[in-house]
């Protein structure tokens, strides 16, 4: 691999076409980036052509230290909030252990608790937060693009996780918990860790990428000698990669929270993340000023819903059955048709341009795209206040039973080196096509697999159980079948994550419009919220004798999803490579027009000076 300059680039770069005299002449006819100019590359990066992919080896790059900082943000962010999220279940569903005033526990076959509402009650608040914290981004990713830039919409989000943290340690004091307040706290801590949430989650990712130097793939000299190819989707998938690998590494908390409130109480199960969640505060304001910050560009809604109005006028069936229905809203298209204006009547001007309807249309599609998530998501702790009741009701001798699902984050953690270091780098040797469309199926159906494995363990556990089909509130004891088969189904989920969300979060951020990435990520993270807001209409149902028929009913709905997906976009690759060389003739017209303006504009400069000087 090789390494990125740490200085980060100039908000516009400087490119300068070859003057025939490169230093190399396999690069002569190229164009460079001035920018990154060294001893090695004495003109800059090359920009590389589409055949150069196949002269020369592809590798990825590192990103600059700033941004190993913000991967420590997400682990210790995503930290406090799984270490959190992962102990409400039983915080809420069980009540306090005999003789406890704190949650903790006395018998090995016991799990904490404090509050208990059981499972319909669990499974309500829980999904209320994870419903809300995908709702929440919607608002906080619009107004990065639009208003305050992600930075400062992240900021405003760490202040206000903050002050959930401090509510939820409140919520966990045994004073509390014994004069029946702990709820009040409890709810509205949910609600602003969701408001936190909503401001961090769908602009880290983005700011992240942002700080990758090269809008396009170049070609670089190294030291050896060697000429290579900087594959920039292929570092956007290895930065993404490790953004998602920090996630789980952080979510590890989860495993220190739970026997925290199994052993001490929820009072150091809570304070945990709450201290955790001070790295993420004094990183932001530390990394603050060395980050490359792009400014707001405004608001796109105003354009998009006239686009949708030209686009819905006249025949509009007809355009989207022959696949013309957003040229139609083209400002070329219009004025060759004779519309010069918006509204005809009141003179009302075109304020687009056809990349902008094209931007358009890519974004409506990812949403739509984006919707098979929904399924995905149901078979990926969908139903955990169900999987957690599940183990609660098998042997765990002394093992908390909420801390099963940290094997997702395990799998996660295991498997994305694997897939970064070994299987990616060998299919791109051998060059082995395993395109995202592959990728996303996969991740799917693996995440059916375990929903189906959930549904056989459940009807096990009630064959077993001594209360029968009456299992997760059994007190004449347990299943002898062992909690630690629930394992499995953490691990195929979570190796379903690794395929399936890896290339939905890069698809969400290379396929958006300059002006709308954050957005454009909180549209996917909305996907988590209808799935939330499914689970949470069906939670009545989430009670014995009844819980093997949800575990089937997604296992048979995420099938289906997977099967029609694939069939849908088995050409996304070639649809995403047409985008990205409309893009780039796009940015190059854009630059050869800046060029042209640049020199006119010394031109006329210099022709006033030769007046002036004749005049004197």
């Amino acid at each position: 691999m090789s390494g990125f300059d740490e200085k980060l680039p100039a908000k516009n770069l400087v490119i300068t076409e070859s003057t025939g005299d490169s230093g190399d002449n396999e690069l002569a006819d190229h164009d460079f980036i001035g920018e990154y100019a060294d001893d090695l590359n004495p003109l800059g990066l090359a920009i590389a052509k589409p055949d150069d992919k196949h002269r020369y080896r592809s590798v990825s790059t590192r990103p600059p230290l700033v941004c190993y900082l913000i991967l420590l943000v997400e682990f210790a962010e995503r930290g406090s909030y799984y270490g959190t999220q992962g102990i409400l279940n039983n915080f809420i569903m069980r009540p306090l252990p005999e003789g406890s005033t704190t949650g903790r526990v006395f018998h090995d076959n016991d799990s904490a608790g404090a509050l208990g509402m059981g499972i319909p009650a669990a499974n309500g608040l829980t999904m209320l937060l994870q419903f809300m914290a995908y709702v929440m981004p919607l608002f906080g990713g619009y107004l990065a693009d639009a208003k305050l830039g992600k930075f400062k919409a992240i900021m405003i989000g760490v202040w206000i996780g903050l002050l959930s943290h401090i509510l939820f340690v409140i919520a966990a004091i045994p004073s509390v918990i014994a004069q029946g307040h702990a709820v009040v706290a409890i709810v509205f801590a949910i609600l602003s860790l969701s408001v936190g949430t909503g401001f961090i989650k769908p602009n880290l990712l983005p700011l992240l990428l942002d700080q990758y130097p090269y809008r396009c793939d170049v070609l670089q000299k190294l030291p050896t000698g060697e000429v290579v190819y900087v594959d920039r989707n292929r570092s956007m998938e290895t930065i993404t990669m490790t953004f998602y690998w920090s996630i789980n590494i952080g979510a590890f908390l989860e495993i220190a929270t739970s026997y925290s409130a199994r052993d001490v109480g929820y009072w150091l199960a809570f304070l945990c993340p709450g201290i955790m969640y001070l790295i993420v505060c004094i990183i932001m304001v530390i990394t603050g000023p060395r980050l490359r910050k792009e400014d707001p560009q405004g608001s796109i809604l105003t354009n998009v819903c006239k686009v949708l109005r030209v686009c819905f006028r006249g025949n509009f069936l007809k355009r989207l059955t022959h696949k013309e229905f957003w040229h139609y809203a083209y400002p070329t298209n219009m004025v060759a048709r004779g519309e010069k204006f918006f509204v005809e009547k009141k003179s009302k001007p075109i304020t687009w341009t056809d990349q902008d309807v094209t931007d358009f249309h890519i974004t409506f599609s990812s949403c739509v795209m984006f919707l098979y998530w929904i399924f995905f998501n149901l078979n990926d702790g969908g139903l955990g206040s169900s999987l957690n009741a599940q183990a609660g009701a098998m042997t765990t001798k002394n093992v908390p039973n909420d801390l099963f699902n940290n094997f997702n984050q395990i799998t996660i953690v295991v498997l994305i080196p694997i897939l970064n270091r070994i299987v990616y780098p060998l299919l791109y040797k051998y060059h082995i096509n395993f395109k995202i469309t592959y990728k996303i199926f996969l991740g799917f159906m693996l995440g059916v697999i375990s929903s189906v494995v959930a549904a056989i363990l459940q009807w096990r556990v009630y064959e077993t159980s001594p209360c029968g089909y009456y299992a997760s509130d059994c007190e004449k004891g347990v299943s002898p079948i062992s909690a630690w088969f629930d394992v499995i189904v953490y691990a195929l989920v979570a190796a379903g994550e690794c395929f399936c969300y890896t290339e939905a979060y890069e698809l969400a951020y290379t396929r958006a419009p300059e002006k709308s990435k954050g957005l454009v990520m909180a549209l996917f993270l909305l996907m988590n919220a209808f799935s939330a807001a499914i689970s949470e209409a069906v939670s009545g149902a989430l009670v014995d004798p009844w819980l093997i028929y949800p575990f089937a009913a997604i296992a048979i709905a995420g099938f289906i999803a997977a099967v029609i997906f694939l069939i849908s976009y088995w050409n996304l690759d070639k649809i995403i490579h047409a985008e990205q060389e409309a893009k780039e003739k796009s940015r190059k017209r854009e630059d050869d027009e800046k060029k042209l303006s640049t020199t006119n504009s010394i031109r006329t400069a210099a022709e006033v000076a030769s007046v002036t000087s004749i005049a004197a």
